[in-house]
């Protein structure tokens, strides 16, 4: 493995690592399934503003869509928390003490030819101070009320990631999540 290269962890149904792939040609007309992760990033625990991110025009999967705050694959030998901190500072320029995960989840979605097929637990915490977003990774950011972002996705889930649309879903409906939430604070 080169330094500069970046991997993904190609896993079975149960998360069981059976093999690595450079990321470049990981996602395809069928993408294998693989570890991944969303994170969901909040301002503070009262307002529950959240930040949402537009993918960047140059990324393979789902260009210019609107989506959660980062999203990333655990390198190998990487915990999925470490692949969070990792990338949320890469893509935002925005350094997290604490994350926590809320949920499992698994999906399987294909847009342009391009397939995502993975194993990706949702996480969040919160940060509330400036967001440098990487123009390589990310064309743009917002910050969004939580009750008006649930509006928002079920009024017009055609303007957002797919998994980003049921993620959230998962996330308003589990009685954990305010508990989990107050943990990240």
């Amino acid at each position: 493995m080169k330094i500069n290269e970046e991997y993904v962890v190609l896993v079975d149904e149960v998360d069981r690592q059976i093999g690595i792939e450079k990321k470049e040609f990981v996602h395809g007309l069928k993408t294998p399934l693989h570890r991944a992760f969303s994170f969901f990033l909040f301002r503070d625990l009262n307002t529950r503003d959240l930040l949402l991110q537009q993918r960047a025009k140059a990324k393979k999967t789902w260009p210019l869509v609107w989506s959660n705050s980062c999203c990333g694959h655990p390198l190998p030998n990487e915990t999925y928390e470490m692949a969070v901190k990792r990338r949320v500072e890469f893509e935002l320029g925005v350094t997290l003490d604490r994350v926590v995960k809320i949920s499992n989840y698994r999906y399987c979605f294909s847009k342009d030819g391009v397939m995502e097929n993975e194993i990706c637990p949702v996480f969040a915490g919160f940060y509330d101070g400036k967001v440098i977003p990487n123009p390589e990774e990310v064309e743009a950011v917002k910050w969004i009320r939580w009750e008006n972002w649930l509006e928002e996705t079920i009024l017009y889930p055609e303007k957002y990631s797919p998994w980003c649309i049921e993620e959230t879903q998962i996330l308003a409906l589990d009685e954990r999540f305010d508990w989990a939430l107050g943990l990240a604070a």
